[in-house]
């Protein structure tokens, strides 16, 4: 099951029990659906959830009959859909009249009047989500969007999300495919919408998966820096074995000061110690700097 999914499952256990919470959330879903007039209302879905619960929310609120087309088995993807169609024009009229709509309408837009408060607010961007939004699994990505069918009912989506009480969601639209996508990118308000809409476990997952990949990238970053200085040591090292064979082919390394000659017994026994280990070895011991003062010495005499 997709995250997406999982999360539309997870609002619909939520049913509102207060009737204008209910009439709000089928508002936003009719609004959104496949068709609303006042001869046709044909609501569409690839969720089963969401199908579910537009057909309790219509017969609940309008006892309304519908005609029902189920996906066959086997079938998956865009083909698996769910389509709710309302059977007699008088209860399309009637449903379409009762949300303050008339046939002169052009263009659907949102009805205000059908919002009093902020819980009938968070009622319609519930039922938005279910009608036509969808988020990314965070493992992926950060992204929920809305796709909308037409441009000014897309705007009023967006508009209804940014007015959300103590948010400052930044929600951004788009022309895709002949529909207008409304979409969010950053985790933390995409969290913050979850939540509002009341799908906790869903925005509990995107914090939980963001703090996950926050310690993954710091292991990650750690990791390679540990790599990086151990190959920048093994090449420094060869370069400093490679001299300290040089002077010994050339039968200079006898004539190197005491001093020399002790680190480059230790750097040639000792190849894969970093220099700071190298000089704790030393009696008495001498810093980092200092053993590297004095290979560095080597290396020059043996190019000289």
């Amino acid at each position: 099951m997709s995250f997406s999914t999982e999360t539309k499952r997870e609002i619909c256990q939520k049913l509102s029990t207060r009737k204008p919470l209910q009439y709000c959330e089928l508002y936003a879903m009719l609004l959104l659906s496949r068709e609303f007039t006042p001869e046709r209302i044909v609501f569409k879905t690839e969720n089963e959830h969401t199908f579910s619960h537009f057909i309790f929310l219509i017969n609940q609120l309008f006892k309304a009959k519908c005609e029902v087309i189920a996906p066959q088995k086997g079938e998956s993807g865009r083909n698996r859909s769910y389509t709710v169609t309302v059977t007699s024009e008088a209860k399309c009229r009637k449903i379409f009249e009762h949300y303050g709509h008339d046939e002169r309408d052009v263009n659907l837009r949102v009805n205000r009047a059908n919002i009093d408060d902020e819980e009938q607010h968070r009622a319609f961007i519930r039922g938005a989500f279910l009608a036509c939004g969808s988020v990314t699994d965070p493992e992926k990505a950060y992204h929920l969007e809305f796709a909308v069918s037409h441009r000014n009912l897309c705007m009023d989506v967006c508009r209804l999300i940014r007015e959300i009480q103590d948010s400052s969601i930044v929600i951004k639209m788009l022309s895709r495919g002949g529909a207008y996508i409304a979409y969010i990118k950053d985790s933390e308000q995409i969290t913050d919408l979850l939540t509002y809409m009341g799908a906790v476990v869903a925005a509990m997952n995107v914090m939980g998966t963001k703090a996950l990949k926050q310690v993954r990238n710091t292991a990650n970053r750690r990791a390679n820096s540990e790599i990086a200085n151990l190959q920048k040591t093994a090449s420094a090292s060869a370069n400093q074995i490679k001299a300290i064979k040089k002077l010994k082919k050339d039968g200079r390394y006898n004539l190197l000061p005491e001093e020399l000659k002790v680190v480059a017994d230790l750097r040639y026994d000792y190849p894969e110690l970093t220099l700071r280990e190298l000089g704790a070895k030393l009696d008495p011991p001498i810093s980092r700097s200092g053993v590297n003062h004095r290979l560095e010495k080597i290396i020059r005499m043996a190019e000289e």
